[in-house]
């Protein structure tokens, strides 16, 4: 396949924003590059980044979910939510029974009210931008859902514990939550994304020791089905034409990888409306 259409795990390092920790990937890479799913500056962990032809696939892989290792700080809530953040309001430190007995009521479907600190859009301004000048934010409450809310620790009024939510969750805004539950503040001390979907936090390296796992890396993929072409379907591919007899391989992949028979993938299509998305290889015939 073109070395530069590619899925890459990349550990992002505190401090820096996630368009920046893709500088080194353009390098090597090439210009067309993306992440899915964005990290705030103070948080790691695990991003997704997808250069080239794959960057076509973005939405697949930002609606997945994902599972975080955060520290949250009762006590006092920030106005970013964050360490990051000025004071805005204080609490006394609850008891671990009191976190504990608030902790089960954040599982499910829920509504939640995003930070107004974020890349969210008010009014076609993003509202960090309008908070920052001081300007009311009001943001609307957006259906998430939290799978698992497991403590890890409990100590000095810091609790440590692994969180898996579905897409579009805040987990800044589960601290300022959780803190309003047992009558006190809290915000997010510090973040870890430990996965996304099946791809997880150690599977990373970095971009110069990168192995190209792109096909085993579709391959793990629920909704993404796998078919190998035949060798007069390959043109036609190659210029854009969904291969014929190709509908859903299995039940709930709503994509296909095809490749060749030399196991090179070609194309990614949408298997519903039987069209290309992305074009990964343009050789032909081969």
């Amino acid at each position: 396949m073109s070395t530069a259409s590619r899925i890459i795990l990349l550990d992002k390092e505190p401090g820096v924003t996630s368009f920046a920790a893709l500088a080194k990937v353009k390098k090597t890479f090439g210009r067309k590059v993306g992440h899915a799913g964005t990290l705030d500056k103070f948080a790691q962990g695990l991003l997704i980044v997808l250069t080239g032809s794959m960057t076509k696939l973005n939405p697949l892989f930002s609606s997945m979910d994902k599972s975080y290792r955060a520290h949250i700080r009762f006590g006092s809530e920030t106005d970013t939510l964050d360490p990051e953040g000025v004071v805005v309001a204080t609490g006394e430190i609850p008891s671990f029974k009191a976190v504990k007995e608030a902790i089960q009521s954040f599982h499910g479907e829920m509504l939640q009210t995003p930070p107004i600190y974020s890349a969210l859009h008010v009014g076609g301004k993003r509202a960090s931008a309008l908070a920052r000048k001081g300007k009311p934010v009001e943001l609307e409450r957006r259906p998430i859902r939290i799978d698992s809310f497991n403590v890890v620790s409990y100590e000095d009024g810091i609790l440590c514990a692994d969180i898996r939510v579905s897409k579009g969750t805040y987990i800044r805004s589960i601290a300022r939550d959780l803190g309003l539950a047992v009558s006190s503040r809290a915000h997010l001390a510090s973040l870890i994304r430990t996965s996304i979907g099946p791809f997880a936090l150690s599977e990373t390296t970095e971009v110069d020791e990168q192995v190209d796992l792109t096909n085993d890396y579709l391959g793990r993929l629920e909704q993404m089905a796998l078919a190998t072409v035949s060798d007069d379907q390959l043109f036609p591919l190659a210029n854009g034409r969904y291969p014929d007899h190709y509908d859903l391989m299995k039940e709930g992949s709503d994509y296909i990888a095809f490749y060749s028979g030399d196991g090179v993938l070609r194309a990614v299509g949408n298997a519903r409306e039987r069209r290309l998305i992305a074009q990964v290889y343009r050789g032909g015939r081969g």
